[in-house]
């Protein structure tokens, strides 16, 4: 999964869904890639109901298409600023993100396992787009729905959006795997904080 540098992710239509979850694709090539899927226990899934999903705690597993474990994504409850850990296959802490206290335009800090701030996610007012950006202001990656040609035809859904990783993150396997997780985490957990409990 991580050899790939343009991702489309596009989100599974269920009804009733009590938790989200995403195809991943290589955007180039449209080859399935994997999935991204919440993990929440069954009382998680009916507390959401009667309960703000901001306050709930919820895991993301990211598998490659075989179903191996290729990173976790994990938030335990909270009440005022967000900590999302990203752990990788081996369960190891890789690094994490934490919720701004005031974002005009939407997004999350990043950090390393050493604490270290490795990027920036800031968004606009108008549609979706973010930008993860070093604390030098280079960037890493974009997150949009924008794009075009036969990749347009084949993903229509208001759901879907592409992640694009900076070429200089090719050989960098955790830098990428953190730029991808943080773009998830946009739409998983810190959009999804907004929504009402019908749109779970």
């Amino acid at each position: 999964m991580l050899e790939a540098d343009k991702f489309m992710v596009k989100e599974k239509v269920k009804f009733f869904k009590t938790h989200q979850t995403y195809d991943i694709f290589d955007y180039d090539t449209q080859e399935h890639l994997g999935t991204a899927e919440e993990t929440i226990s069954g009382l998680v899934k009916t507390l959401r109901w009667f309960i703000s999903k901001q306050l709930m705690p919820t895991t993301v597993q990211v598998r490659d298409h075989d179903g191996a474990l290729v990173f976790t994504i994990r938030r335990g409850s909270f009440f005022f600023r967000a900590r999302v850990e990203v752990l990788n296959a081996d369960g190891e802490l890789i690094g994490y993100f934490k919720s701004k206290i005031i974002s005009i335009g939407g997004g999350f800090w990043v950090y390393d396992k050493t604490d270290k701030q490795f990027a920036e996610v800031k968004g606009n007012f108008i549609g979706f787009k973010y930008r993860i950006l070093t604390p030098d202001g280079a960037e890493l990656g974009k997150v949009s729905k924008e794009w075009g040609g036969a990749v347009k035809e084949l993903f229509t859904s208001a759901d879907t959006y592409m992640v694009d990783v900076a070429d200089d993150l090719t050989d960098q396997p955790v830098a990428k795997m953190l730029v991808l997780a943080a773009a998830l985490s946009i739409d998983i957990i810190f959009k999804s904080e907004s929504r009402g409990v019908g749109d779970i």
